[in-house]
């Protein structure tokens, strides 16, 4: 029955696209449940052009079945077709009693969790805890395939980071030819695989078919010019210019050998030797009189798969870079991630990842609401100004009052900067700030003898009672009165006064 097979499709566009509708009215709050709608979204409109494909098929009519339809219904006894397909329905519905009734109302329609829709599991198991819902990059096992590369740089994971899609010269320090290996054709394929992949699954709604169109026209565009990065058209080295058939033209040349000799006695006695004569017979054998002879078919189809395997290479690099350059963002924000985990312990790693797994559920909760109940439970209540702790949310009042975060010391040689609490204006005295400060006030010595000074008029006048001090000490240095005994002793005047009247002198 093409003529209902039309109108069942007819709806089940008109559902779709009603489906398509009600998501994107929707705002996703977090990235979990806006990369579920996408993905959702992305397979309805999979749906839309598979169903308008059919459709337009069945409207084509190419073997004249539907026409033949049309007209047995529109032609004869009126009631008669209805009546056979009526009768075609009930033999099918007896012969499969518990066959179910897809019901389109309800396929595509958004129920809320309290009516018994399944959580979606699709985008939980679609990326790693690494990776945080597409917002980070996991190119952890791949870094260990490259440290496994003969002749890379050891990296740190960081460092990889920045450069994984350099893969030329100086940063690939791989030559040309070793890239033809398996290892690294391997390297950079599962590389390639992996970032196709991520865009995919971070970008559903992307036409990443023309995408990577696009990438491919670019390769072939660039490697007909030879124009491809760490694959351009070698130039021949300075020993390698001149023909290899006819030397350098100073000595002898030995054509069955193509090796020349500088000197006539070393070419006569060469002519006696095993390798010559081996030489000489297979050219003799292959009717060689001078002129090379052409390579062997074996040599065409090795210089064949040399080539496809070094455009294979070439493309999936190219892949690399095109595909690094559409996720920058995504790399910046990795590099972040992994310095700031890096000073995290292990237990605030596990809190951190398991805050992010039970945010949708408990955001989910209130989907019943009104929107204004959404609002207000995504709006951190904090009246007391509380600073924020690792997780976004106002650190305990009692930690507050622990550390004495409440508290204001003022410092007028930073500027009258306002430290909150004891642990941060104690540690602002060795800080480049107050430092900078007392030497704005000509205070270049013994900054730590200046700690819990904070008036610029307090400094000033240490500094000025140092200052004295040191001159007092420099001049009762200066003014001692030496004297000197009958043996030539030298020594201070009072010393000598006071052994003078004991009689020693």
């Amino acid at each position: 029955m093409l003529v209902e097979d039309q109108r069942y499709i007819h709806e089940d566009l008109e559902r779709l696209e009603q489906a398509v509708a009600d998501r994107v009215a929707e705002e996703p709050r977090n990235i979990r449940e806006r990369l579920a709608r996408d993905h959702e979204l992305a397979n309805f409109l999979n749906r839309i052009e598979e169903q308008s494909k059919r459709l337009l098929e069945i409207y084509k009519d190419a073997d004249g079945l539907r026409e033949k339809e049309v007209q047995s219904i529109s032609t004869g006894e009126q009631f008669e077709q209805f009546y056979k397909q009526l009768d075609d329905i009930k033999d099918f519905h007896k012969r499969y009693p518990n066959e179910p009734v897809e019901n389109l109302e309800r396929a595509y329609k958004r129920r809320q969790p309290g009516e018994g829709e399944m959580p979606n599991m699709e985008i939980d198991n679609m990326f790693t805890g690494e990776e945080g819902f597409g917002q980070y990059l996991d190119l952890t096992t791949i870094h260990e395939d490259y440290l496994n590369l003969p002749g890379v740089k050891r990296l740190s994971y960081i460092q990889y980071l920045d450069v994984f899609h350099a893969l030329t010269p100086p940063t690939m320090p791989i030559k040309r030819k070793d890239k033809l290996s398996d290892r690294y054709f391997r390297y950079v394929g599962e590389l390639a695989t992996y970032l196709e992949g991520f865009v995919k699954r971070v970008r559903p709604l992307q036409d990443l078919d023309k995408l990577f169109a696009s990438f491919d026209e670019e390769f072939d565009r660039q490697w007909s010019a030879r124009e491809v990065p760490g694959w351009m058209e070698e130039k021949p080295e300075n020993g390698d210019s001149g023909p290899k058939t006819e030397g350098t033209g100073k000595g002898t040349w030995c054509a069955d050998c193509e090796k020349e000799f500088k000197n006539d006695n070393v070419y006569r006695n060469h002519l006696t030797g095993k390798k010559h004569i081996r030489a000489a017979e297979a050219r003799k054998a292959a009717g060689d009189s001078g002129v090379k002879s052409p390579p062997a078919p074996a040599a065409n189809t090795t210089s064949i798969a040399h080539g496809l395997k070094e455009r294979a290479v070439a493309e999936r690099e190219h892949r690399i870079r095109c595909l690094a350059k559409e996720i920058h963002p995504e790399r910046q924000a990795t590099r972040t991630n992994v310095e700031r985990r890096q000073g995290m312990t292990e237990r605030e790693r596990q809190m951190e990842l398991e805050a992010l797994m039970a945010e949708p559920e408990t955001l989910g909760e209130g989907r019943t609401g009104d929107q204004s109940d959404d609002d207000d439970e995504e709006r951190i209540y904090n009246p007391l100004k509380l600073p924020l702790a690792w997780d976004g949310k106002p650190i305990p009042f009692w930690l507050y009052k622990l550390h004495g975060l409440g508290v204001e010391y003022p410092c007028e040689i930073c500027g009258n900067y306002v430290y909150m609490g004891r642990r941060a204006f104690d540690k602002h005295f060795s800080e480049s700030l107050h430092i900078y400060g007392l030497k704005c006030l000509g205070i270049t010595a013994n900054t730590n003898l200046f700690r819990e000074i904070t008036r610029i008029e307090d400094a000033m006048r240490l500094w000025e009672k140092m200052e004295q001090d040191r001159k007092k000490e420099r001049d009762s240095r200066d003014n001692v009165v030496q004297m000197e005994d009958a043996e030539g002793n030298v020594m201070p005047e009072r010393i000598y006064l006071d052994l003078q009247k004991q009689g020693i002198l």
